[in-house]
This record gives structure tokens, sequence and C-alpha cells, in this order.
């Protein structure tokens, strides 16, 4: 299937970006690209199948193909392989929000909580999976993985559709004794923080794992919790992180109620089989790489896309100003998550990366990577140039004439032939008659019947 015409460059809306050279990218070449291929060629699976145009046309389209199908044929076991991989087959463009140097990025993690398959005086908080009765706008009934935005309704009887219930009503119960509980946790907190992240490892009671993932939201806009807490000047914008939302959260019980029915959204989940030793998977179906996986707007940018992120971030510590130089590769989404220069990262599972991922608001610099099928610079070395000069036969079938000699056979008739040199004179001389600004499109005299058949051909 041929690719859908893209000019360059191609276009992503709200924001500017340029080329840049590889050799500026701050540190580009130190980067283990090995690490960043094995986790652009797991996209690559979904990528390669994809036979149709997407539904929602981005600018880079179905690009993506071409560097996939090279990926998957390649056999590249160290990082200078992986480093040429990348630098052949893409173009790198420095992107931003428009008028905006820099992005934004921010962490997330897959927690490890304690739950129970049965509601118990301990485990109260039920975890629901995706009522049946909940239809997304363009989606069809049933399917998987629901987007996390767009219209959302709740179907009463054969035909009304209003909004779905908010946090507080399924809070209360609204949709409680259904058989929608996957398991049961101890506290909203939990569940809140879970819903945040997407995805969690329940530690059931006989000491196995359930694993459980997104599956739809309920369609309201999601609120920050902490953008809360700020402008209420509770806690400083310099302190926010998950580990103070949650310790003010456990202090305050009833403001903590309060605080989280601000976020209206809700987000349903499903069981997935997924081992111990198995990443979280994200949007895009294919598991997550720690350090490497990103969440993206997927309105903008497609998954799979490798971007590369300069920044400094407090990975070691919440003081420390880590030089973070990385490839990474979008292959989830968040409805938080908004802007072409804007990137969830993903750190893995378990406490020590939620206190990573807690504490990540910050700038950096993005650079994507395009693949060069997009490039019309590139794509012209391989484009056929035209004859230097028409063929025999199409020269023949249109013979050219030259304008002088014709001049020259007008002025025999009853006239003096006039000398070659006054001929030529009279032709530079002479200037050449303009257009009509406006040129009619149809004789004046017939002008009526083009008048009555447009009425008629409008009126159709």
């Amino acid at each position: 299937m041929p690719y859908p015409r893209l000019d360059w460059p191609p276009e992503i809306t709200g924001s500017q970006y340029a080329p840049v050279a590889w050799a500026d990218i701050a540190g580009w070449i130190d980067d283990d690209h090995l690490k960043a291929f094995g986790a652009f060629r797991a996209s690559c699976a979904p990528i390669a199948a994809q036979r149709e145009p997407p539904a929602d046309p981005k600018a880079l389209g179905l690009s993506l193909r071409d560097p996939c199908r090279a990926a998957r044929a390649a056999d590249i076991s160290d990082a200078a392989a992986a480093r040429t991989f990348f630098e052949t087959h893409f173009r790198p463009l420095r992107i931003s929000r428009l008028g905006e140097s820099e992005g934004f990025v921010t962490g997330y993690y897959e927690p490890v909580i304690d739950g129970s398959r049965t509601q118990t005086e301990v485990y109260t908080v039920p975890v629901y999976r995706r009522p049946s009765n909940l239809f997304v706008r363009g989606v069809k009934p049933g399917a998987a993985g629901l987007p996390n935005n767009g219209q959302v309704f709740r179907k009463i009887g054969r035909r009304k559709l209003v909004p779905y219930y908010d946090r507080a009503e399924i809070e209360d119960g609204v949709i409680a004794g259904r058989g929608l509980e996957i398991c049961w946790l101890k506290n909203q907190a939990d569940l809140l923080f879970t819903q945040i992240q997407g995805s969690a490892r329940v530690r059931l009671e006989d000491g196995s794992t359930l694993r459980i993932n997104y599956d739809a939201h309920n369609g309201y806009r999601y609120t920050p919790v902490g953008r809360i807490l700020i402008e209420r000047n509770i806690i400083p914008r310099e302190q926010m992180s998950m580990h103070r939302i949650r310790e003010w959260m456990d202090q305050n019980p009833d403001g903590a109620n309060e605080l989280r029915r601000q976020n209206r959204s809700y987000v349903f989940f499903r069981e997935v089989q997924l081992s111990d030793n198995d990443e979280a998977v994200g949007a895009q179906g294919v598991p997550l790489t720690p350090g490497r996986s990103i969440a993206v707007d997927k309105s903008l940018h497609v998954y799979g896309t490798p971007f590369f992120i300069e920044g400094e971030l407090p990975i070691e510590s919440e003081q420390s100003r880590t030089q973070f130089r990385r490839l990474m590769v979008a292959q989830d989404t968040g409805s938080a998550i908004v802007g072409p220069a804007r990137a969830d990262i993903y750190f893995g599972a378990g406490a020590d990366a939620g206190k990573v991922s807690g504490r990540l608001r910050h700038n950096a610099r993005f650079v994507i990577l395009v693949p060069n099928s997009l490039d019309p610079v590139v794509r012209g070395r391989a484009m056929p140039l035209p004859d230097a000069r028409p063929a025999a036969k199409i020269a023949k079938l249109f013979p050219q004439t030259d304008p002088l000699a014709n001049q020259q056979q007008k002025q025999t008739d009853g006239a003096k032939p006039a000398a070659p040199a006054a001929v030529a004179q009279a032709a530079v001389a002479q200037p050449v008659p303009l257009p009509e600004a406006r040129p009619a499109l149809v004789p004046r005299r017939h002008a009526w019947r083009h008048r009555t058949h447009r009425r008629h051909r409008n009126a159709r």
C-alpha cells in the first residue's frame, strides 16, 4: 500500500521544529542505543502488521513501517550498530511547543499493592472492571483497551445516552453489587494512585500476584490533585511529589475524600495474564521497557516513534541534577500527557521506581526521529528524472514553430517584406500584450445561458 502524501516538514499541531545534526544532539553518541533498539523493535510488531491507514491520521502516518521492516530483518547486537541503524533510517528534528524552547517530562511506574480477591474487613475498596453499559463514541462495544479520552455515555434503555457516573457517585456505590469487582484494596488512596499509573501488581493473601491494567474511563477530564493542593497553598510547588500527596492524604482522611472527588475522572481495569517477570503493557499493546518507554500525546504522535530526551532530572535524589540523555520510544499514553514535547517516562515496578517517578516534574529538550521516507530530499534520490529532450515520436506529433518566421510570412501578403533586422527590431520594440485581469468565462452573447445552467446545477 503506498504511503499517504506528506509534505516536509510534517505538520504537528501546535509545535515548532527544525532539523538538527546528529553531532549537535548532546549525549547522542554516549547513549546505549542497543537498549533503545530493543524497545523500538518491540513496537515494530503491531506497526508492521498495520495495513490500513489509521482512523485519526497523524503527521508520521504509516512511515514507520519502512524502518520497522529494516529493524526486524537486521541482526544488531551492539550499541554502535544500533546507533548506525537510527542514523541511517531517521532524520532528527528538535521539537517543542510553539513559542517554547523546551518540553516537559514526568514519570510513572507500576505500583505493587496489597489486595484480596474477596471483600474483607481489611480490604474494602473495590477495583471495578468496565461496566457493560459504558459506551465511548466511535468505539464498538466490547472493544479492548478503550481510549482514555472522548465522549463516554451510559445507556438507558435502548436509545437514551447520558453522561456516565463520576468518581463521587461510583465511590458512593452506584455500581456496587453488579459483579464488576476484580479485587479489593485497603483504601481509596491505593485505588487513586493505581488509576493514575494505569496498572498495578496486586499481592494477594495467598502469595500470588494479580496483574491489572487500564481498560476504560468514565469520560471526565482528569484533574491533578497535586495541582489543587498547590493552589490551596497546602503543599509548595517545589515540594510537590506523589509521596507528599500520599502523606497528606494519610494525615487528613476527611480532606482526602473531598480532594479526591475533585478529580471526577474514574478508571476501570481488566485482569491481564502476566507473570511477575513481565513488564506492564502500554497502550500500544507491547510490554514497556523501564527507562526507555514513554507515554506521549496520542492525538499528535504515532506509537513506536523514537524521541531523544535531554535534561537534568532528580534521578538519584530530590536534590540531584542527574544528566538524562537517552533515546526513548513512544509506547503509551495518558490523559494528562498533552502537547508535542510532553512525555511520561516509565521507570518500572515497585517502590524505588515510584520514588523516582514521583519527583519528576521538569523541563527537558526533545528531538523527534522522523523516518527518511518523509524527507523529500531523501525521496528525490530515488525519483526517476525526465528525458533531457522529447522523444522523436512526440516531436513529430507536436512540431515546433518559429514565431519570427511566422511574422515574416504574414508581411508577404500585399506588402514589401521587411528586412530581417527590421523584423527583429520590431519584435523587441513591440510590447507584449498583457492578459485581461479577469477573462470572461463565457462569451457575452451566451452569458444568460451560462447563468441559467448554473442556477439549475446549484439547485441540484
